[in-house]
C-alpha cells in the first residue's frame, strides 16, 4: 500500500508539472492567473478591491510601465450578506438566489409573502398597483445567446429597472430570473438602481432552473409563497480608486491614446472574464508595443475601479483628467474569447486610418463591421467629455452570458489561444493609431 501511495503521489506531481508547463508564458496569462489567484473577487469598495489596486501598482511598475499610480475616490458602495430563499407553497423548494447590488436588506430573520409572477418587465409595468402592493414580485424574461451580446441590453432591463418598478407599485421585495444564457443553478448578480421616489427594497436573482420552476408552478394557477432572506446592504463612503499607467510617446504634444479595462469584479467568482482578462489583454498589448520601439503618441492605460456598481471609476478618471488631451479611446470588457469584428467612430478624413486598421486585422480573422463604436463603461465618460474617436474590438459573446456575474467566472473558462488572439489584435491596432502623426477625430 505504501508503494502504491508513493507511486500515486509521484504520478500526481508529474501531472501537476505537466499542467504547469502547459500554461502560456505570456504577460497576459500571468496577469490574469495571478490577479485571480492572489487577489480573487474584487467587489467595489471592499478590502479585496483595495488589495487589487496595490497589487496592480506593484505589477505594472515591475513590468516597466511609466507613471504608474493609484488615484483614489469614494463610492456609494454595497456589502453582501446572507442569501437564502425557499418556495414555501404550494410546493416546498429551495431556490438558488443571489442579491443584486444596491438591494435593501430584509430583516435578519427574513420575510415571507405571496409571490406574484410576471412573464416580463413589461407585464409588471402594465399591472395595476393593487396587484403588486404588499407582495413579492417575480419578473421572468428570456435572454438568448448571440455573438455580439446585444440581447443583454433589453433583457438586462429586468434587473436594472425591474426592482424600481416593483417598489413604485408597492412590492415589499422583488426576485428576477438571472440575466444570463446558461441553464445551471448558478444565479447571476449585478447592479440595480432605484429611481427617485422609489424606496429601495430587497432584490435578488434566482438561477435559470429555479426560474423555470417558478414559471411552471405559476402556470398551474395556484397561489405561491416564498421565504426570503437577503441581508446585503448599501454603505456610503467606501474607498475605491483607479490605477493608471503609461507608455510615454515620443511627442508629448500629441493627444494620447486611452485604453481601458476595469479592475473590480463581482464577488461570486474570481472575475476572470469580467474583467481581469481585459486588463491582461490591454497591458500585454501595450508592453509589446513598447518593445517594438517608443510610439509617437503616449498610450495611457486605465485599470478602472468600481465599474460594477455604476461606472464610478470612469467618471472619476474623466473628472481628474479633464484637461489632459486624448485622441482615441478603446476598452476590453467582454471576456477573452476571440475578436471577430472591428468597429469605428472616426471622421471621414480618418477613413485611410480605419482602412489601415481593418487591413491589419484581417489576417487574424477579424471582419469590419458597420456598427458605430462606443468604447465601454470605463472610457465612455472621457469619450463624451473630450469627443474622442473610438475603435471597438468586438469579442465573440456566444458564451459570455453563461458566465457573467456568476460563481463560474473563473480562470479555467479562459482559452489561452483566444486570449493571445486578443492581444495580437490590440497590438495591431495600437501599432497604427499610436504612431499616427495626423489628427484623429470622430467628426
Amino acid at each position: 500500500m505504501r508503494n502504491l501511495l508513493r507511486t500515486a503521489a509521484c504520478s500526481a506531481l508529474v501531472l501537476a508539472s505537466a499542467v504547469s508547463a502547459q500554461e502560456p508564458q505570456t504577460v497576459s496569462w500571468e496577469i490574469l492567473a495571478d490577479l485571480t489567484t492572489e487577489i480573487g473577487p474584487r467587489l467595489p469598495g471592499s478590502p479585496r478591491e483595495a488589495a487589487a489596486r496595490d497589487w496592480a501598482v506593484v505589477r505594472l511598475k515591475a513590468l516597466g510601465l511609466a507613471n504608474v499610480r493609484s488615484e483614489a475616490f469614494t463610492i456609494p458602495g454595497w456589502v453582501r450578506g446572507v442569501e437564502v430563499a425557499q418556495l414555501t407553497a404550494p410546493y416546498p423548494h429551495k431556490l438558488h438566489i443571489t442579491a443584486l447590488g444596491n438591494s435593501a436588506p430584509t430583516p435578519a430573520a427574513g420575510i415571507s409573502g405571496e409571490l406574484i409572477y410576471f412573464q416580463s418587465l413589461a407585464a409588471l409595468q402594465a399591472a395595476p398597483d393593487s396587484a403588486v402592493k404588499g407582495k413579492i414580485a417575480f419578473i421572468d424574461h428570456a435572454m438568448k445567446a448571440n455573438q455580439d451580446g446585444s440581447g443583454y441590453g433589453p433583457s438586462g432591463q429586468a434587473r436594472r429597472q425591474g426592482p424600481s418598478v416593483a417598489s413604485a407599485k408597492g412590492a415589499v421585495a422583488v426576485v428576477i430570473r438571472s440575466i444570463g444564457t446558461d441553464h445551471n443553478r448558478d444565479p447571476h448578480t449585478g447592479v440595480t438602481n432605484f429611481d427617485r421616489g422609489a424606496a429601495a427594497i430587497p432584490a435578488g436573482a434566482v438561477s435559470a432552473p429555479d426560474a423555470d420552476l417558478i414559471a411552471r408552478v405559476a402556470a398551474k394557477g395556484k397561489p405561491m409563497t416564498v421565504a426570503l432572506t437577503l441581508t446585503g446592504r448599501p454603505q456610503a463612503g467606501l474607498p475605491s480608486g483607479n490605477v493608471v499607467a503609461e507608455v510615454p510617446g515620443r511627442d508629448p504634444t500629441l493627444p494620447a491614446i486611452l485604453i481601458g479595462c476595469h479592475l473590480d469584479s463581482w464577488d461570486l467568482g474570481t472575475g476572470a472574464i469580467d474583467d481581469a482578462s481585459g486588463c491582461a489583454i490591454i497591458t500585454d498589448a501595450a508592453l509589446r508595443l513598447k518593445a517594438q520601439g517608443q510610439p509617437l503618441r503616449t498610450v495611457r492605460l486605465l485599470w478602472a475601479g468600481s465599474e460594477e456598481l455604476g461606472g464610478f471609476g470612469g467618471d472619476a478618471f474623466a473628472a481628474a483628467h479633464a484637461n489632459v488631451p486624448h485622441a482615441l479611446a478603446m476598452e476590453s470588457d467582454f471576456g477573452a474569447d476571440r475578436v471577430w469584428r472591428v468597429g469605428f467612430r472616426l471622421s471621414e478624413a480618418n477613413k485611410p486610418l480605419a482602412d489601415k486598421v481593418a487591413a491589419a486585422l484581417a489576417p487574424l480573422g477579424i471582419v469590419r463591421g458597420a456598427n458605430r463604436a462606443n468604447g465601454g463603461t470605463d472610457v465612455e465618460p472621457m469619450i463624451e467629455r473630450q469627443k474622442l474617436s473610438v475603435i471597438d474590438l468586438d469579442q465573440d459573446g456566444s458564451r459570455y452570458f453563461d458566465l457573467h456575474h456568476t460563481p463560474d467566472d473563473t480562470l479555467d473558462k479562459v482559452d489561452p489561444v483566444q486570449l493571445e488572439q486578443n492581444v495580437q489584435a490590440w497590438l495591431a491596432v495600437l501599432g497604427i493609431v499610436a504612431n499616427e502623426a495626423g489628427p484623429i477625430s470622430p467628426n
